[in-house]
């Protein structure tokens, strides 16, 4: 197992067969993602890579969080479903990857699972 920073190339990293980013993005600042991406899609390019968010659909089903606040003070971003499915559908467009998206939890109807998840395949 690795640990590095991800807005840097790590040469220890290029054999590396998957990357796992367990509720990293959101603590990302957005404008940084596109250097990320590079790095662990196209530099690295394992050949899986597991990222897992929190799904900001659910948000309202948490009763001690206020409308339009982040799950974590630290966040600084938390996507829908839709906006989390379109990033993966450009991510497999740009780096040849595919996306088999999912949820963590347990399921509501409407607003999906508290968490989901893309495995990204290339």
């Amino acid at each position: 197992m690795l640990h590095g920073s991800l807005t840097y190339r790590d040469s220890r990293w290029a054999e590396a067969d998957v990357a796992v980013l367990v509720e990293v993005i959101e603590h990302l600042d957005e404008d940084r993602l596109p250097m990320i991406e590079r790095i662990i899609f196209g530099e690295t390019a394992p050949k899986f890579v597991i990222v897992t968010t929190p799904n900001a659909d659910y948000n309202p089903l948490f009763p001690s969080l206020a409308a339009g606040a982040f799950r974590h003070p630290d966040h600084r971003f938390e996507w829908g479903r839709v906006r989390f499915e379109a990033w993966a559908v450009r991510i497999g467009e740009i780096y040849g990857y595919s996306a088999a998206l999912s949820g963590i939890g347990a399921v509501d109807p409407v607003l999906g699972a508290p968490t989901q998840m893309a495995v990204f395949t290339r």
